[in-house]
């Protein structure tokens, strides 16, 4: 065991002993003999002093240009790199224009790159649309003139269609066709609807402003309606309306059941007992 250890520990003297020799020989094959040694000139000696001072200067301006920069504010960063200030100076990006190898050949564009997908054929003037409503050559709108001309199509000719559609619905046995009558029914009914809840809106305006007038001749302050006073007086127009008709009482039940129906969505169900289960 001891005679192991020894040859061991006599290894690695020889094996230290041998790198510390070769580490001595390369550094004697480093060092310059006379014949190696080379004498610098003047001439030399003056271009490395100029470089020298030449790096010792850009490194000054580089120490400087990071002190700036170090005591610059976030704020003016971003404010440069917003302003496209600290791009450097590209190549401006120019339109593709063909050549031409000779007068007499067609101008060619290289095929390596894609052409856009949507592009002018050919130069056609462009269509300007016009707005009759934001138009000052179209002149000023007449409400009150445009309902007078207009009217003969809420009096006479959506009425008409009116019963024609009717008379379609009952010859047909098409589901499809049936569903776009009935869709073209209910935009008449909606349209007629409407005309005749602005004619009432109107006559109550104009009853109102006539009494207004008189009060204020009187020396009483004007009374603007709301809408929801007008509203209230529609609906005391059509009461008088169906009490006339004779019809109140159908339009009071159709209400009451509407009213039932919307009641019931909101009605909780009954639990089921255990031994319904």
């Amino acid at each position: 065991m001891s005679n192991s250890i020894e040859e061991a520990a006599f290894l690695v003297r020889a094996r230290r002993i041998s790198f510390s020799e070769s580490n001595m020989k390369n550094r004697h094959d480093d060092m310059p003999t006379s014949s190696k040694i080379k004498f610098k000139d003047s001439d030399e000696e003056e271009e490395e002093e100029e470089e020298e001072e030449e790096s010792a200067s850009e490194d000054d301006g580089e120490t400087e240009i990071h002190e700036v920069l170090a005591n610059v504010t976030f704020e003016e960063l971003q404010k440069a790199r917003s302003d496209g200030s600290h791009v450097v100076n590209q190549k401006p990006k120019l339109e593709r224009k063909g050549k031409r190898e000779n007068k007499n050949r067609p101008m060619e564009i290289s095929s390596k790159k894609p052409v856009g997908r949507f592009r002018e054929v050919i130069q056609a003037p462009k269509k300007i649309v016009r707005d009759p409503r934001f138009e000052s050559l179209c002149g000023t709108l007449d409400v009150d003139g445009f309902k007078k001309r207009y009217n003969f199509l809420y009096e006479s000719e959506l009425p008409k269609e009116k019963e024609q559609l009717k008379k379609q619905m009952k010859k047909t046995k098409d589901p499809e066709v049936i569903s776009g009558l009935k869709e073209r029914l209910a935009w008449i009914d909606k349209q007629l609807k409407s005309a005749s809840t602005k004619h009432t809106d109107k006559e109550i305006l104009v009853k109102h402003k006539k009494k207004e007038r008189e009060a204020a001749k009187q020396g009483k302050q004007p009374y603007y309606l709301k809408k929801s006073e007008i509203r209230k007086q529609e609906l005391v127009e059509k009461f008088k309306e169906l009490k006339a008709s004779g019809k109140l009482a159908s339009f009071i039940e159709k209400k009451r059941r509407k009213n039932a129906a919307k009641d019931h969505r909101f009605m909780p169900y009954r639990r089921p007992n255990e031994g319904e289960e």
